[in-house]
């Protein structure tokens, strides 16, 4: 590449590939028929990238890495287990997907739509977790509609 096309075309920036590649994993989870929501807070203080209720009531958790070094640098995610049936990376075509554990699922998304590579290997959740979970994401879904509804100032 040369230096003007390094200049006029830069690669994307990491904020950038994760916006994409959250979008993708969104769209890809809603036409399988899961209810979606992003940046999901947990009772241990982590936050899912993405929550996915399925159409059985299962709840995914989906850790988004923009590259190598987002993963490398991310020890976190073994945390999610506890507050999800499956957990799942989502990640850009190009990453280096031979580095990630078998133990997960996998979905590889661009801005335009994602594909399931690998299911997450299943851990249910005890009951009284996912009925507190799925509440959980049932008022931050509603709170989140009323908020685009009823933005806060609008008279």
């Amino acid at each position: 590449m040369s230096l003007t096309d390094a200049i006029l075309n830069p690669p994307p920036a990491r904020p950038d590939i994760t916006r994409a590649v959250c979008r993708g994993a969104s769209r890809h989870l809603r036409e399988r028929g899961h209810a979606i929501v992003k940046e999901m807070t947990f009772a241990n203080g982590r936050r899912g990238d993405i929550v996915a209720l399925s159409p059985a009531g299962e709840l995914w958790v989906v850790e988004v890495k923009s590259g190598l070094a987002d993963y490398r640098v991310d020890g976190k995610w073994p945390d999610y287990r506890d507050y999800c049936d499956g957990f799942l990376f989502a990640v850009a075509p190009e990453f280096p997907r031979e580095i990630l554990p078998d133990d997960v699922g996998l979905i590889v998304a661009d801005a335009y739509g994602g594909e399931l590579l690998r299911e997450p290997p299943r851990h249910p959740l005890a009951p009284a977790r996912r009925k507190m979970l799925t509440i959980a994401f049932a008022k931050l879904a509603a709170g989140r509609l009323a908020l685009l509804e009823d933005p806060p100032g609008a008279g």
